[in-house]
């Protein structure tokens, strides 16, 4: 009997090695993920956190306008031409294709003469407001890497918000006001990106740089994501690492430059002067020929690749997770809660696996009622971090944050966020036998044995 039971044991045990030798000590620093950087030598690969290259986001968006009917064209109407406000003989007719300015023209291959654009109705109903909501959604989380750009083919609005949501399209918050004048249109005061700072980056501004009249070369309003970055990574963006860092232990700063949809509100066309010339409304509409935004799918930091299927974007997980943002474990893979890949320690990081359930890594033959359940193990809580009370600190590896500004490492781990092995200061490193190796792979593994052995000997 006690040796069927040993020949099961070390079955068992056998699995349970095979299995758990795929998981390093530290649960998986990156060494198959890269990320283009940027050097000095321009954008180069090097081994990061695994996240999905910077694409045009453009080409996977749905636009919706409010109010519906408010593209020109139908019925056909006369404006005038951007260029001589007062030669009013130019034609938009929905049923004409050469004279349509259906939404999509907003995001078609510029560079064509004479351009293509989206064109509002004029604004005949003067003095009622002429107001246009035009919500860009990806029915996916995005993290932006890029200035947003909008290129108008009219004159840039007197007064426009730049709007996003994180909830798909449920909830808005302001990215940034633009008016000819802040005080008058919002009740701020003008600022523009260069008047922020580290701490002052999340920030909601108005500026005026942006809303100039029926000046030819100045068509474009940035939403500026890059000089934001600036602030972390250096003028040209040189150190990311610093930003990664950010990112990775400040929640707002993360949240800040992640969408899942964004709304441009045009309150007020460009008027290019105080008054509006009440006898020739037709020179007042908005017309935009060009939207860009760079982004890259949100995967949490479980995928290198982001696919479209059934027109949605989905990441290609890894690291045993799923969903469309890698945002949970697969089933069997459930042995400690699901959490995201860290940028840290830099330059690997630290993927984070999510890990066999043990029900999936083996069954005792008979002796299910002594098998210890998870929380037993204590393998749910390895690498649990807590997050100090300001978000600006994000202690990792189980250590506590003390008054909002140190962490307080287990004896495993040091380090400013506790993310380094203590071991790997020493000449061996952090080998398989090293004890604090081991320790680093959680209270539970390592009773595990004992637990075996116990099952083993059970007379029950």
């Amino acid at each position: 009997m006690y040796l069927s039971r040993f020949l099961s044991l070390h079955a068992l045990w056998v699995t349970v090695s095979s299995v758990m030798q795929h998981y390093p000590s530290v649960w998986g620093h990156y060494d198959v993920c890269k990320t283009q950087i940027y050097t000095e030598e321009g954008k180069v690969w090097d081994y990061m956190a695994c996240q999905p290259e910077a694409r045009d986001m453009i080409k996977y968006v749905k636009v919706t306008l409010d109010p519906p009917d408010i593209t020109c064209g139908d019925p056909p109407e006369t404006f005038c031409a951007m260029g001589n406000p007062y030669m009013c003989n130019n034609e938009c007719d929905a049923s004409t294709q050469e004279l349509a300015h259906p939404p999509e023209l907003m995001f078609d291959l510029e560079g064509r003469h004479p351009s293509t654009f989206w064109q509002s109705t004029t604004w005949k109903d003067y003095p009622k407001p002429l107001h246009v909501n035009i919500t860009l959604s990806w029915n996916k989380t995005i993290e932006l890497t890029d200035n947003i750009v909008i290129t108008f083919e009219s004159g840039r609005p007197d007064q426009m918000i730049l709007e996003k949501s994180l909830d798909y399209g449920r909830t808005w918050q302001p990215y940034q006001y633009y008016a000819t004048d802040c005080l008058d249109a919002f009740h701020m005061d003008p600022k523009s990106v260069r008047d922020l700072s580290q701490h002052t980056v999340l920030e909601i501004i108005c500026t005026e740089e942006y809303s100039t009249g029926y000046m030819t070369n100045s068509k474009i309003i940035h939403f500026e994501i890059k000089d934001r970055f600036a602030f972390f990574a250096g003028p040209r963006l040189h150190n990311m690492a610093s930003l990664y860092g950010q990112l990775d232990t400040t929640k707002k700063l993360r949240d800040f430059f992640t969408i899942t949809d964004l709304r441009i509100r045009l309150l007020r066309p460009a008027t290019g002067e105080i008054y509006v010339d009440e006898q020739h409304l037709a020179r007042y509409f908005y017309a935009i020929s060009d939207i860009r935004v760079y982004g890259r799918c949100k995967c949490n930091l479980h995928a290198t690749g982001c696919k479209e299927e059934n027109k949605r974007l989905l990441c290609e997980c890894e690291h045993n997770t799923t969903g469309p943002d890698c945002g949970k474990c697969k089933k069997n893979y459930q042995g400690r809660p699901w959490s995201a890949g860290s940028y840290l320690p830099i330059p690997k990081g630290t993927a984070n696996i999510c890990i066999p359930s043990i029900s999936s890594i083996g069954n005792p033959p008979k002796f299910d009622r002594i098998w210890p359940n998870i929380s037993s193990l204590e393998v749910s809580k390895p690498n649990q971090a807590n997050v100090c009370d300001n978000e600006l600190l994000h202690c990792q590896n189980g250590g506590t944050c003390i008054n909002n500004v140190r962490c307080q490492c287990p004896p495993a781990y040091t380090g400013i966020l506790c993310e380094k092995l203590r071991c790997e200061r020493d000449p061996g490193g952090c080998s398989r036998s090293s004890g604090q190796g081991l320790a680093a792979l959680g209270p539970g593994l390592l009773l595990l044995p004992t637990l075996l052995m116990g099952w083993a000997l059970c007379s029950c």
